[in-house]
């Protein structure tokens, strides 16, 4: 068993974090804020552009802004496999 978001980042992936500020029909004149976060390839971010097209056509909202964080937790050469066993004390 294997965790999907270490797997992402050996294969180059970083955690991103978008501050989507939009204008919902029902209130036009404010502006709200949601935080979408997940794991993505920096400078292009498909992941984060895919989200915003499903946006767009299936939320009934109006996007006004969106800001970016990205960050590297880990890369490939960083990280290595030992064989053995580790005692805990």
């Amino acid at each position: 068993m294997s965790d999907r978001g270490f797997i992402a980042q050996l294969e180059g992936y970083g955690l991103t974090t978008a501050e989507i500020h939009y204008y919902r029909p029902d209130a036009p004149s404010l502006l709200q804020l949601f935080t979408w976060q997940e794991y993505d390839l920096a400078p292009d971010f498909p992941v984060l552009f895919d989200f915003l097209d499903h946006w767009r056509r299936e939320i009934e909202a109006a996007l006004h802004s969106v800001r970016i964080a990205h960050g590297r937790l880990i890369g490939p050469t960083e990280w290595r496999a030992v064989d053995g066993i580790i005692p805990l004390p």
